[in-house]
């Protein structure tokens, strides 16, 4: 492998920087779709491309940030693509995927300062909009890119709390509203995409790991659910006549917790993370609860298994307290496996570095798995201390950032050696 090294302390001073884009009293950041922040960020991350790199830097039409012009030495190469997103959820940490777009901006600036070069050009991108925001749609970016999301589907999209149109966020950030499909790839665009993200669990802190290679990306599932009873006085119905929706709705959120008990569903997560409670007065007997249900696994049978084992549990509930639920499937998203080139390039990375042998699956979705519907894509994850994400206690060691690093770029350099395109 060639012989260079990230400047640690750079990326960690940029990771600094970044941090204090958005950063709210609570120790949080908030730094969602469209917001001042996200402004802010974008324009302090094209500074930073443009003068410091002196990368091309553009945004497409649903402004995703590109920078390019680290050429490869191999005419008619497609380019190697690096990056995450900048952008947070609400009261965020500083990590989550900050750290892949800076990690990708060392890596590259890195190879630039010692004169190499890849077979492969190189391009830098942050995807818009990745995390949930008041617009309603995640992984944003990466999924007009794919052809998931298309310019009739943005226009219908509205910020929850303000009314602004996305389509005018779209505008107001630098890009154009209207040529969204301009902004869509085709398949075999590119060589290549790596991303780094911190792990959002706490597997690899807890086995006293660094960082591994990500196998597959999680397929998830969600439904809403409405148990539906009857309203009646609290105080005069006696429980032989109650068909209360509250007390039925605990059950089904018990019947939910019961599939990630089970040994033989080990690689299944779910989850009720929303309730609603009809008419919620205290002197009222419930009369309907509605709730949501998001289910991940990246092993399509044991969904299966899940979905049905959960099925028979709410027929059984309904039944005995004699009421009524239905379950309404708002998504169903494969999981998406990561390609064998790039996935061993990170994994073969990680031994040489010291790391354990093995991959992990990501229970999280990321642009990586929108970008592996039009080329090889993988991903490296870097250990998350107590496996906190989405919340101000988000943290990994400054030591693990660096390795991280490390290991991605020569995870790069290994893969352009490999790549056939």
């Amino acid at each position: 492998m060639v012989e260079v090294h990230v400047n640690g302390r750079r990326l960690l001073q940029r990771l600094e920087a970044l941090a204090r884009i958005g950063a709210n009293e609570q120790g949080g950041i908030d730094r969602q779709l469209a917001s001042a922040a996200d402004v802010e960020a974008r324009a302090w991350l094209q500074r930073c491309w443009s003068s410091e790199l002196g990368l091309s830097v553009r945004l497409d039409a649903v402004a995703n940030l590109w920078g390019e012009g680290a050429e490869g030495t191999e005419p008619g190469r497609k380019p190697i693509l690096l990056g995450s997103h900048h952008d947070t959820v609400p009261n965020g940490g500083r990590y989550d995927g900050a750290l892949g777009v800076l990690m990708a901006t060392e890596v590259l600036q890195t190879l630039c300062e010692a004169g190499v070069r890849l077979r492969h050009p190189v391009g830098l991108v942050s995807f818009v909009g990745e995390e949930p925001n008041g617009f309603g749609v995640s992984t944003f970016g990466s999924k007009v890119l794919c052809g998931r999301l298309t310019g009739e589907d943005v226009r219908a999209l509205r910020h929850a709390e303000t009314g602004e149109l996305l389509n005018g966020a779209l505008d107001r950030m630098g890009g154009d509203a209207e040529h969204v499909g301009s902004a869509r790839l085709q398949p075999g665009a590119f060589a290549a995409f790596m991303e780094c993200h911190i792990e959002q669990g706490r597997r690899l802190i807890d086995a006293g790991g660094t960082a591994a290679a990500v196998s597959c990306i999680t397929g998830i599932y969600r439904e809403h659910i409405t148990v539906t009873g009857e309203a009646n006085h609290a105080g005069t119905t006696l429980y032989k006549d109650r068909r209360d929706a509250l007390a039925a709705a605990s059950e089904v959120v018990l019947a939910v917790e019961s599939l990630i008990r089970e040994p033989k569903l080990s690689g299944v997560a779910a989850t009720v993370g929303h309730i609603e409670v009809f008419p919620n007065a205290s002197n009222i007997v419930s009369g309907r609860v509605t709730m949501s249900l998001d289910l991940r696994t990246a092993d399509p049978a044991l969904r299966q298994q899940a979905l049905a084992k959960f099925g028979a549990a709410i027929d059984e509930i309904a039944a005995r307290r004699q009421l009524r639920i239905t379950r309404t499937l708002d998504l169903d998203q494969a999981e998406m496996a990561m390609a064998p080139v790039v996935r061993d390039a990170l994994h073969d990375a990680c031994v040489a570095a010291g790391e354990r042998d093995q991959t992990l699956v990501s229970m999280a979705g990321h642009d990586a798995a929108n970008m592996a519907r039009l080329g090889p894509a993988g991903m490296l994850f870097v250990a998350s201390v107590g496996g906190y994400s989405h919340c101000p206690q988000e943290f990994s060691k400054d030591e693990d950032v660096v390795k991280g690093a490390e290991i991605f770029l020569q995870a790069l350099l290994l893969l352009d050696r490999r790549l056939d395109a």
